[in-house]
């Protein structure tokens, strides 16, 4: 039997710490557990890491494969990178795995066990692999938000963090009911954007459907009736053969294109220069400009109040939101704001200094300040900008909607045009 150190929280949050003999780690963990206690650190004693050391193998010799290198492809890095690339949970299959997670801890399951029954349950985005990977670790002696930050292609650096601060304060159970409903309000903005994308993204898939169905099985047939006919086309239907000619032979040249800019686009936006033009460009767009920053301030706002609610300090608190935020527009003013608070600034003061945040976020930070909330400032801020979100939403597709059937209008309307036309002439020539 080995003797183990271990700090361990009561269920009112107390620090405890003490000794006991145990086989292993996770044997220390479970005694602790069986106490009612939850384990934060659980150390072997000096003389069984020293043994540890010297029974572990030497690396190298497991006989693992290792990717051979200097394998060259066809395939440009920005598609490798994204066949490579492996799936991260959904921002709502995340809310419901810390929730189901929270209610089994709160049921009275100890976390070992609690873990155990994730890996049974049914959790959408979150293999089995994982819940069973967090649950030896933890038997180990690692600490959940330890366990979690080694898996980080499923539980992003807030997760981590936040569990960390509710670890240190004997809260998780609460924190992790938190992150489930921090990640559910933003499931259920980013439900919101892509329902009000649904329409347009519809009318213009139809639209380039009829138009290719057009130029490529109506026109064609029209054209046999020109064939023969010594008569002078007008400008706008020989326009329109040309583009059917070049359309049925060189159809490949447009999936072809697409592919080529959209390469050339991903390696401008992977410069810093590239991204942040791009970013620049996203937030002062017509019509979707207003909606993008809308949904950045209310994440920024949502974020850092979720954070400073959990006992993560300000500092540590700036440095996950900032990469949290997608926008590198955003991010940088973060950085400079974490500068200047860690120079002993006020956090008002930077982000009004960096020109981006809008007055009234500032005025409801800086009144947080002043009265020593400044989590639930945050959350002001956030629920605003959510709410204006929701108009902004409605807004863009409002106007959305008229621009397209426009559009859409006007091509049907030439290529209507352009037949007529050829038609007319055809008329006249008979006539004469």
């Amino acid at each position: 039997m080995a003797q183990f150190s271990y700090r361990a929280r009561k269920r009112t949050g107390e620090l405890v710490e003490g000794l006991l003999e145990a086989a292993d780690r996770g044997a220390a963990s479970v005694q602790l557990e069986r106490l009612g206690l939850f384990p934060v650190a659980v150390k072997a004693s000096a003389a069984a890491a020293a043994k540890a050391v010297t029974a572990a193998p030497k690396p190298g010799r497991s006989g693992a494969s290792t990717p051979a290198a200097g394998r060259s492809s066809i395939l440009p890095a920005e598609l490798k990178s994204i066949l490579q690339r492996k799936r991260r949970p959904s921002l709502q299959e995340l809310a419901t795995y810390t929730q189901q997670l929270a209610n089994l801890l709160r049921a009275g399951m100890p976390l070992t066990a609690a873990l155990q029954s994730m890996a049974s349950l049914s959790s959408k985005g979150i293999p089995s692999e994982i819940s069973r990977q967090l649950k030896q670790d933890v038997t180990e002696g690692k600490s959940l938000s330890e366990a979690m930050g080694r898996q980080t292609h499923i539980f992003p650096e807030l997760v981590v963090n936040i569990i960390k601060a509710g670890e240190s304060s004997g809260a998780v159970e609460e924190v992790l009911r938190r992150q489930a409903a921090h990640f559910t309000r933003f499931a259920e903005v980013q439900a919101k954007f892509k329902s009000a994308m649904i329409y347009p993204a519809v009318v213009v898939g139809v639209g380039v459907v009829l138009v290719a169905f057009f130029m490529t099985v109506m026109l064609p047939k029209f054209m046999t009736l020109f064939e023969g006919m010594n008569i002078e086309l007008p400008g706008s239907t020989k326009f329109l053969i040309d583009t059917s000619h070049f359309t049925s032979r060189y159809w490949w040249s447009f999936p072809l294109a697409g592919i080529m800019m959209w390469i050339l686009f991903k390696r401008y936006q992977s410069t810093a220069s590239g991204r942040e033009t791009i970013d620049r460009f996203k937030m002062r767009a017509p019509i979707f400009g207003k909606v993008i920053r809308l949904n950045l301030f209310g994440q920024f706002s949502r974020t850092l109040a979720t954070l400073l609610q959990n006992g993560v300090p300000v500092l540590q608190a700036l440095k996950i939101t900032e990469l949290v935020i997608p926008n590198v527009v955003i991010k940088r003013a973060i950085s400079e704001t974490r500068d200047a608070v860690t120079d002993g600034k006020t956090l008002a003061q930077p982000l009004a200094k960096s020109g981006i945040f809008p007055q009234l976020m500032i005025d409801l930070i800086k009144i947080g300040e002043e009265t020593g909330n400044v989590p639930e400032s945050l959350n002001n801020v956030g629920e605003t900008y959510e709410n204006d979100l929701n108009i902004a939403l409605r807004v863009m597709t409002n106007l959305i909607e008229p621009v397209l059937i426009i559009t859409i209008a006007i091509v049907v309307g030439f290529l209507l045009f352009s037949v007529m036309q050829a038609m007319f002439a055809i008329t006249s020539n008979l006539q004469r």
